[in-house]
C-alpha cells in the first residue's frame, strides 16, 4: 500500500471546498452533512488554503470566536503543503508524521481534486470492518 500512488488511495468524494468568505458554521455544516474532518478553501479553482475540524477547536472555539460570523479566510492554514497525485502514498504518510498533519490536500495545477488523510492508513481489512458496522448500525 505504501508504494501506491497517491491517486490511488486519495478520497475524491470526499473532496469538500468553500469559498474563503464561507463562514465557519457553514463549514462545519458541511463538514457534518459529508462526514469529513477537512474542507478545502479555493478561490478561483486554486486552493488557498485548508480548514480542519482541529482548527476550528484550536482556532475557533477555544478563543471564542463567533462561528456564524467568523470566515474561514481568518481562521484556515493558508497556503498548506500539498501533494502530487503521482508521489507515492508512504511519502504523503511520511510528511504527515513529520508535519502533525492529518490531512494533506492533493492537487494538479494548484486545483484541488482529492484529499489523503491519516484514516486512509487504515489496514484495509479494518476498512472493511468499520464499514460493515456502519452498515449493520443502519439495519438496525
Amino acid at each position: 500500500m505504501f508504494s501506491q500512488r497517491i491517486r490511488s488511495v486519495m478520497e475524491r468524494k470526499k473532496l469538500l471546498t468553500a469559498a474563503p468568505e464561507t463562514t465557519v458554521s457553514e463549514a462545519a455544516k458541511l463538514m457534518a452533512k459529508k462526514n469529513v474532518g477537512a474542507v478545502m478553501v479555493v478561490k478561483d479553482d486554486l486552493l488557498i488554503g485548508i480548514f480542519t475540524e482541529r482548527d476550528a477547536l484550536i482556532r475557533v472555539i477555544a478563543k471564542g470566536l463567533d462561528t456564524l460570523t467568523t470566515r474561514l479566510a481568518d481562521v484556515m492554514t493558508a497556503d498548506p503543503q500539498a501533494l502530487d497525485p503521482d508521489k507515492t502514498f508512504g511519502y504523503a504518510l511520511l510528511m504527515m508524521h513529520e508535519n502533525g498533519f492529518r490531512h494533506v490536500p492533493v492537487v494538479e495545477n494548484g486545483r484541488p481534486i482529492g484529499i489523503v488523510s491519516s484514516r486512509n492508513a487504515l489496514d484495509p481489512d479494518l476498512e472493511e470492518f468499520v464499514s460493515e458496522a456502519q452498515r449493520r448500525k443502519h439495519i438496525r
